[in-house]
């Protein structure tokens, strides 16, 4: 080993230290540029050439221990060679969840989008970090152009905004960000000496509000649920109600957490009147529209968030409704006054020098509270660009136009029954089998109900179908909850559903 590190210093005018040649790069380029072309014909071929074929499974189903051994997850002193790493990219692929398929209607997100998938593709390769225009001047401007975008369709005048990852940790800045706002002394001072914060949540808001108040300090039992009607919307007089009650009770109310677009249901809260409360106790009107702030997009259907533009906060995920890729998910404020930078900048000398040469304004990652930050608005405006504000409209028409036509199909057939009508892409509904259509209503045929679901997932994933999920919900037994989203999806796709459903219950 001596003898060749001698060679090698010779040959190369190189240099020893600490036992390590050091002699140019440690990384064959060549071999890796040809595993990312080969492993990028992979992905093409295996996933975005088969993203809109039916014929294709949506996930071929196997248990954890057997899809431990197929995957051979041991890492191990030495690499594995090129090829054996080409087959695990293809096993990866194999035994993963497709959720560009036509007929993946798990979550509120699926589909593909080309040009977002390009975006992706960039980024991933460049390896930005948005924080400073010194680092990421592209994408700190395409952030600030998006953003201003995102706010002119909320309908404020101005604002200020930053991209989380995820719309839990949106909820999670504007339940802070409400807080500095109440009490800016917190920053310093923290939690001690502080009155009882408390805030107000629908029944049906996402869980990361209790989430939020449990990581904040504020306590989930701090949070006051505030009851929704029968279509899951917030009751704007219970509302009144618990901020007296809180006041009552010496509590200091602070926040307000409205929903457009619940996660079940699909419900919209009533905003208008939410803000009038809000404006009468001098409360923050949060709105988590991550699900339903895509309809904003559509003048057809912008209807459902009236009165947003009352709200000193928005977060919105165009990663659901518009497809723009996991994450893409923005907090948006009213305010412009520099709030998001001052609830949460702590002055990074070695990041955010104000003596730069450009303008530090641009350095807008103080208003973060991560420091590494992906450029998810790319996606986002990469996709906007090429669609244009009429192609995304055109696909939250459309997928709500899919969801009526499920909804008056299902009405058509016998064993299905709508929870209710809905007015987002949410269609939730039941399969009643031959076997129980004959049974007295009451508390065993509603128990036998509650089995249906489960076992009709269970053959749909092991013969890889489709996806479709299922609940119980507020006093209801387990249903299935059908969420239109991907521009692949067809009339057919919702045809097959119900078919597909007949077909797997036969014999329950």
């Amino acid at each position: 080993v001596g003898v060749c590190k001698q060679e090698m210093l010779q040959k190369k005018n190189a240099v020893l230290v600490d036992g390590i040649v050091l002699n140019g790069p440690i990384m064959d380029s060549k071999a890796g540029e040809k595993f990312v072309e080969e492993a990028c014909k992979i992905i093409m071929k295996e996933v975005v050439q088969k993203a809109d074929d039916v014929t294709e499974k949506v996930c071929e189903w196997q248990a954890p221990e057997t899809l431990k051994q197929i995957l051979d997850l041991e890492m191990r002193d030495t690499g594995e060679c090129h090829q054996k790493l080409l087959q695990l990219c293809r096993d990866v692929i194999q035994y993963s969840v497709k959720t560009n398929h036509p007929r993946f209607f798990n979550q509120l997100y699926a589909g593909i989008d080309y040009y977002s998938l390009v975006a992706r593709f960039i980024t991933e390769a460049l390896n930005p970090s948005v924080y400073t225009y010194e680092v990421s001047p592209v994408f700190l401007l395409v952030e600030e152009a998006v953003i201003k975008k995102m706010i002119e369709f909320i309908g404020w005048e101005g604002g200020d905004g930053i991209f989380n990852p995820g719309g839990s940790v949106s909820n999670m800045y504007a339940m802070n960000l409400a807080r500095y706002k109440f009490c800016p002394e917190i920053k310093e001072k923290g939690l001690s000496g502080l009155p009882r914060l408390v805030l107000f949540a629908s029944e049906e808001c996402h869980y990361s509000m209790k989430k939020a108040a449990s990581f904040l300090g504020i306590g989930t039992e701090n949070v006051y649920f505030i009851k929704t009607d029968e279509r899951g919307k917030m009751i704007p007089e219970e509302l009144e109600k618990q901020v007296q009650r809180a006041r009552n009770e010496g509590s200091a109310p602070f926040l307000v957490c409205a929903t457009a677009g619940t996660t079940v249901l699909g419900a919209f809260d009533p905003l208008d009147k939410i803000a009038d409360i809000c404006e009468n106790h001098g409360l923050w009107l949060h709105v988590d529209a991550s699900w339903g702030g895509s309809a904003l997009i559509s003048r057809k259907h912008r209807r459902l968030l009236h009165g947003i533009h009352r709200a000193d906060s928005v977060a919105w995920n165009p990663h659901k409704m518009l497809l723009a890729g996991i994450q893409c998910c923005a907090l948006l404020v009213k305010d412009n006054s520099g709030l998001l930078k001052k609830c949460y900048s702590a002055e990074a000398a070695y990041l955010f020098q104000q003596d730069k040469f450009y303008d530090v304004s641009y350095d807008t990652g103080d208003k973060s509270i991560q420091c590494s930050r992906r450029p998810d608005a790319f996606k986002f405006w990469l996709m906007w660009k090429a669609l244009g504000t009429t192609g995304l409209e055109e696909r939250v028409n459309r997928a709500l136009a899919l969801a009526r036509y499920l909804v008056e199909e299902i009405k058509k057939r016998e064993g299905f029954q709508l929870l209710l009508e809905p007015e987002y892409a949410n269609v939730c509904f039941w399969y009643i089998p031959p076997s129980l259509r004959k049974m007295e209503d009451g508390a065993e045929f509603w128990q036998r109900l509650h089995q249906v679901a489960p076992i009709i997932k269970e053959r749909m994933m092991k013969k890889g179908s489709m996806m479709l999920g299922y609940q119980p919900h507020r006093g209801k037994v387990n249903f299935f909850r059908q969420v239109v989203i991907s521009p692949q999806v067809s009339r057919e796709d919702m045809d097959f559903l119900l078919d597909e459903i007949e077909l797997l219950a036969k014999d329950l």
